[in-house]
This record gives structure tokens, C-alpha cells and sequence, in this order.
């Protein structure tokens, strides 16, 4: 077996011996919008490096893994505000990941898990896999790392404090960050979560979410407008290397073992 886990640094040949039907393939998904002044737009750079881990850990228990190019652009949403982010449409992101699911599935390369990175992915995941298992009979699932991680951290470091740090420009991704590629994060930068938020008069309950007696109501509204500095719930202040790294632990350890015990058989029965 090659070292090499990126598909992309493959040669030709050694794509056509190991890829093979026993290959497992990781697709990466991610986003380029706001994650906090603090830490890079990229959250794909995560979702990669989490893959990777996945990849090696994998490999370690046999199954030969390999992880395809990540999708750096997220589907749109309420992050279309942010400076410099660029996101595509559902219907695209829907298209793309169709396109690469066709294009692994005609080398018979049906062993395949997402690892997704943003929430606005979701939608086009779910729809592209359904319609997978109707033509082709394959089960597809995906790694939504983020909200495994907000479950993961109350064990890693307690509700109390789990709850201080989660949320939208602190844990997971700035730990995470922290602990792949500390280099590229600005934790001088940083800002903690705004209070007392209000759209138009109305108290604020969370991007594109508002509040009304009680009651959490959605509606067209830009994370701009409701967290200017990319933070929301959690402080980054409270946010660690050594976190990231028990968290990626973690994640790695799920990750293989579901490869292990259901992608690379099949999923028999």
C-alpha cells in the first residue's frame, strides 16, 4: 500500500492499482465565510486535516483510505455577508457533489464517507445520497464534525465549560485550529460573542433567528447583522490547542472505527 493519502498526489497507475473496490474514499467538505476575526475562512482546512487523521487511522486498521480534494465552497446561506467569503448555490453544491459521487461510482469506488464541515451543506448532502441509494443502491453517510463535536466536548471538558466555549467563532473549529495549524490563526484578534444583539428592534436568537415570546423565529437575515465580529455563543477565549487535539482524537477514533466496522464491508444485511 502507498503512503500517499490525498488522491490528488496519486499517479495515474497508482490510482488504477489501489483504488480499488475494497478503497474507501473520504470526501471533505467545508466553507469559506466568517469563522471569528481570529481564525481563517476556510473551515475546509479542518474537515481535511480531520479527514486525514481519519485516513491514517483507518489504514491502521486495515482498510485502505483515501481522501479526495475538498470542496472548499459551502452552500449558501446567511454567511453570503461575509468580506472576502465566497459560498455557492444549493443547486451547484447539489450538481458538484452529484458529479463526484458519478465519478467515483463509474470506477466502482462506492466505499465513501463525507466528512462535512458546515452546516450549510446539509441540505445538498442528504438530497445527493438519497438519490444515490435509490439509482445505485449505495449508502453514503456523512461526518457532520461540528455538531459530533459540541456532544464530544461536553465529555472532553464539561457542560459548564463546553457551554463557554461553543458556538460559531469559538469550539469547535478555533480549537481544532489551534491544534492543526496554529501558524494561520490570529488569537489577538479575537472577539467575543456580541450581547444584547438586536435586528430592526427585535433581540436576536441566532444567525438568521430571532426572538418573540418566547419564541425562536427564523428569517432572511444575514450573520452580519446578527454577529458583526463572526462569533456567536461560544468565547474563543476560552478555546486550546490541547482541547483540539482531545477533540480530533476523538473524531479520528469514530471516524476509523465506522469505516472499519461498516463503510469497508458494505454495509451488508
Amino acid at each position: 500500500m502507498t503512503d500517499k493519502l490525498k488522491m490528488a498526489e496519486l499517479t495515474s497507475e497508482e490510482a488504477r492499482q489501489y483504488l480499488n473496490k475494497d478503497a474507501v474514499i473520504l470526501l471533505p467538505m467545508g466553507s469559506l465565510e466568517d469563522q471569528g476575526t481570529h481564525a481563517p475562512m476556510g473551515d475546509y482546512l479542518g474537515a481535511e486535516c480531520v479527514a486525514l487523521d481519519i485516513a491514517r487511522a483507518a489504514r491502521a486498521e486495515g482498510v485502505p483510505t483515501f481522501v479526495a480534494p475538498p470542496i472548499p465552497f459551502g452552500g449558501s446561506d446567511y454567511f453570503g455577508s461575509s468580506h472576502g467569503g465566497i459560498a455557492i448555490s444549493q443547486p451547484t453544491l447539489t450538481a458538484l457533489i452529484d458529479d463526484m459521487l458519478a465519478s467515483l461510482a463509474r470506477h466502482g469506488l462506492t466505499k465513501i464517507l463525507i466528512i462535512n464541515g458546515h452546516g450549510g451543506n446539509v441540505t445538498a448532502i442528504n438530497e445527493v445520497t438519497q438519490k444515490y441509494r435509490k439509482s445505485h443502491g449505495m449508502l453514503v453517510f456523512s461526518m457532520y464534525l461540528w455538531q459530533i463535536s459540541y456532544e464530544l466536548l461536553k465529555e472532553i471538558l464539561g457542560p459548564q465549560a463546553a457551554a463557554a466555549s461553543s458556538g460559531h467563532g469559538g469550539d469547535p473549529l478555533t480549537s481544532i485550529g489551534l491544534h492543526y495549524y496554529p501558524d494561520i490563526l490570529r488569537m489577538d484578534l479575537k472577539q467575543a460573542p456580541p450581547k444584547g444583539q438586536k435586528f430592526m428592534g427585535m433581540d436576536v436568537a441566532g444567525f438568521a433567528a430571532i426572538k418573540y415570546d418566547g419564541a425562536r423565529i427564523t428569517g432572511p437575515i444575514e450573520a452580519l447583522e446578527t454577529a458583526p465580529h463572526g462569533t456567536w455563543g461560544g468565547d474563543p477565549v476560552h478555546c486550546s490547542a490541547e482541547t483540539g487535539k482531545a477533540l480530533s482524537e476523538r473524531l479520528t477514533k469514530i471516524g476509523a472505527g465506522f469505516i472499519r466496522d461498516h463503510v469497508a464491508k458494505g454495509f451488508p444485511g
